[in-house]
């Protein structure tokens, strides 16, 4: 076995407490869903031998650690440094869709979909899955002529989209002022649901089927040995695997780097607010995105709105706190399609991370250096909606099994000098 490695210590969910995160949502309450991450059970104590260690408790892991229980594979350890979901994926906006630009993101979204809409019966937990349908908003013939190109791509590959009028998007939702867009990309059978829920459901099973979970544990180190890993290293002791499965999400660069591997994911806040019971309750309305300024909102589940938008002055970095700067551009924004938002109140709201790649597609697939090093991560605000598609690859990937997709435009190495192929439909 090789010498053990230096113990490095890790920003946020992967290492240290994040002194940025603070306690909770500023300002407001998260509203309830239904589950508990941190009440799931956890192995009473770190075992000394794993088949595969799965670093991160997201909905990314706790996808891929289901799917794999669910094989049959025995000694699977999901390895999570505070609670599940207590990262990106307890703070995300909870969309699901297959309208994208890229026929892999297309295919990647149409599988989970199918997944998403099956998992009260596999795994076997409710999720809130509200199929509202995704509605883009497009404000001139650049932005038309850009999704009637995709549109016509995800008709080809079975997703019913289509371009609809400005009056029709406004019967949709009424919220927009029909006059200020000229089109709409239509899906009616996109929508969002309950991540955190998606996170315990997953784990649950898992669970239910053998595979360990041992949260407050975070990883220090990772030994290999001649290009083969050894044992992954925490606080509470050694682990010996032949299999690490990168899942870190935001922080999965400094896990990488434990073993040797690039992976570069950049960590960007992105907030979300929420208006809180409205009087009248708001109408049922699509998941609505205004293209052009990244606006957009939905119903939450407590006869509210939930808004956000992607803020282009923030920087990148691990803090996680709620502020109140970007709905100053998200006001203005809506004035110009929704004029009714801009006046909305906010009761509170979330802050989290996106884990940005520069060509803002995910990095999945498996190392050479050192073999049996697997990841999947870097999904740019996507790993939710794509969570069930990539348990599936990342699970064939691991037992030698040919996956459903062909993932190797997304490897980590593209970015060495390849041509790369951007997400266009991302906000």
């Amino acid at each position: 076995m090789a010498p053990p490695a230096a113990s490095v210590p890790l920003p946020g969910p992967a290492g240290g407490l994040d002194p940025a995160d603070g306690p909770g949502p500023a300002g407001g309450s998260e509203p309830a869903d239904g589950s508990d991450p941190a009440g799931l059970p956890e192995a009473p104590a770190l075992p000394a031998q794993a088949d595969v260690v799965i670093i991160g408790g997201g909905v990314i892991g706790a996808s891929v650690a289901f799917h794999l229980a669910e094989a049959g594979v025995r000694r699977v350890l999901v390895l999570e440094r505070d609670r599940p979901a207590s990262g990106s994926s307890g703070k995300p906006i909870g969309g699901v869709r297959a309208q994208f630009s890229d026929p892999l993101n297309i295919r990647l979204g149409l599988r989970s979909l199918d997944a998403w809409r099956s998992f009260a019966r596999r795994p076997g937990a409710r999720i809130g899955l509200e199929s509202v349908g995704y509605l883009f908003l497009l404000g001139d013939d650049r932005e038309l002529a850009a999704f009637t190109e995709g549109v016509a791509t995800q008709n080809a590959l079975g997703l019913p989209s289509r371009i609809i009028t400005p009056r029709a998007a406004a019967e949709l939702c009424p919220y927009l002022d029909p006059s200020a867009i000229v089109a709409a990309a239509y899906s009616p059978t996109d929508g969002h649901a309950l991540p955190t829920a998606a996170v315990t459901g997953y784990l649950g099973a898992a669970l239910r089927l053998g595979a360990a979970l041992r949260t407050r544990c975070p990883v220090t180190a990772i030994d290999t040995a001649d290009g083969a890993l050894q044992a992954v290293r925490t606080p509470y002791g050694t682990v010996r695997t032949p299999t690490v499965i990168c899942c870190a999400g935001a922080w999965s660069g400094a896990v990488g780097a434990l073993a040797g591997v690039d992976l570069p994911v950049t960590p960007l806040r992105r907030q979300i607010a929420f208006t809180g019971p409205l009087d009248p309750a708001p109408p049922r309305i699509p998941f609505t995105i205004d293209f052009a300024s990244t606006l957009y909102f939905h119903n939450d589940h407590a006869d509210g709105l939930l808004l956000g938008l992607s803020d282009p002055s923030q920087q990148p970095g691990f803090g996680r706190r709620f502020s109140h700067e970007w709905l100053a551009p998200f006001r203005t924004a809506a004035a110009r399609r929704a004029p009714e938002l801009a006046r909305l109140p906010v009761t509170g709201g979330w802050a989290g991370l996106y884990e940005m790649t520069p060509d803002r597609n995910a990095l999945i697939g498996e190392a050479d250096r050192p073999h049996r090093f697997l990841y999947a991560t870097g999904f740019s605000g996507h790993g939710f909606l794509q969570a069930p598609a990539v348990g599936e690859i990342v699970r064939d990937l691991c037992l030698g099994r040919e996956p459903f997709l062909d993932i190797a435009p997304l490897a980590a190495t593209r970015f060495d000098g390849h041509a790369i192929r951007p997400e266009a439909h991302i906000i």
